[in-house]
């Protein structure tokens, strides 16, 4: 099995270029395009990105978060992940050798993709590697060398980072679904939604994905009736803007909401697009459109342009216009396409993680 090498960040002390060298302070190299045999099976993991079509903010916690009511779908928007074992012959199936692997991801390149421990895939893999007994993590962060086995996470990158959409939480999840595969671990996947609670509040629910009810700091979760297909027109801002300073800007100028997820479930319930985008609501646009005011002017710019609705997608920026059907959704995108730096066409619910051939 035969996997292309394409950007590397390599989890250890150290990064490593592909010609072996190291990078002396950094946590991962840039290598070169080439072709590496992998030493067995290879699972590749298609998964969508998720939306926010209600999102109530009740307040801060005790702990510091802020405590939310909304209702999340996973979208047609998709990151793929191909996962498999590489290094010297043999060894990625000798325990000893697969108890030290390190964990590797290689991108495209990607711009302000989080690289090394700092991802979340990266970080799924050794949460899981830890929690199934895979993986000793502390011989892992103290091995420099490359004389055992790697895990490698091939990242196809397409969710926006930093866009409001889950893309690290969906990496995560992906990572956890190919890698319980990989590694014969045979967790369920409620085990995987526990791994997945300690990484962020958007996890569990992307290992499952289809349409749920969440509560709390996000993540405890209802799965909810969701009949039909929805078809939106996802809107991509050119800028990131980091979700921790869309709920600094909401603790400066924004109050604890009330508003229910009523209208929105209803809506899901009798396949009614016109009663969600009249439902559709987000109590972050206020903190998001503070930093970023002409997001506001893009919203009211898609509705003029005949969305039934219009919404902040979680933090933002990105925007989700709804249409009433696949056509109206593709015209749509075409009268919006020159305001925005990137706009296609999706659908809701999309499932959750999906095997695919690697």
């Amino acid at each position: 099995m035969l996997l292309c090498v394409r950007a590397e960040r390599t989890y250890h002390a150290r990064g490593r270029r592909r010609d072996g060298a190291l990078e002396p302070g950094a946590m991962g190299g840039i290598g070169v395009t080439r072709e590496i045999a992998a030493d067995g099976p290879c699972v590749s993991v298609r998964v969508p990105a998720k939306i926010n079509l209600f999102l109530a903010v009740r307040g801060v916690r005790e702990d510091g978060y802020h405590e939310l009511v909304t209702v999340m779908q996973t979208v047609s928007v998709f990151d793929k992940l191909r996962v498999a074992v590489v290094g010297p012959p043999g060894q990625g199936h000798h325990p000893a050798s697969r108890r030290r692997m390190g964990v590797e991801l290689w991108h495209d390149l990607v711009a302000g993709l989080p690289a090394g421990a700092d991802n979340l895939a990266v970080r799924a893999a050794l949460a899981l590697g830890e929690a199934a007994g895979v993986l000793d993590v502390t011989a892992i962060r103290d091995d420099n060398s490359r004389a055992n086995a790697r895990t490698v996470i091939d990242l196809d990158k397409d969710i926006p980072i930093a866009g409001g959409m889950a893309g690290g939480s969906a990496d995560a999840a992906g990572a956890l679904t190919a890698l319980n595969r990989l590694w014969g671990c045979e967790l369920t996947k409620d085990d995987l939604r526990a791994v997945g609670a300690r990484l962020g509040s958007d996890v569990p629910f992307c290992v499952v994905g289809g349409t749920a009810l969440a509560t709390g700091r996000g993540n405890a979760l209802a799965q909810v009736l969701c009949r039909g297909t929805f078809h939106w027109v996802v809107c991509q801002a050119g800028e990131p803007l980091p979700t921790a300073d869309v709920y600094r800007s909401w603790d400066t100028h924004c109050k604890p909401s009330e508003v229910e997820p009523d209208a929105v479930l209803q809506a899901l319930r009798s396949e009614d697009a016109v009663a969600l985008g009249a439902a559709l609501h987000n109590d972050l646009e206020p903190a998001a459109f503070a930093l970023r005011p002409e997001l506001e002017d893009h919203k009211k710019f898609l509705l003029d342009a005949g969305a039934l609705g219009a919404v902040l997608s979680g933090s933002g920026p990105t925007l989700l216009a709804l249409a009433e059907d696949a056509k109206a959704a593709q015209e749509l995108s075409e009268r919006v396409a020159a305001e925005f730096p990137q706009v296609r066409v999706a659908r809701s619910p999309a499932g959750g993680p999906e095997l695919v051939a690697c």
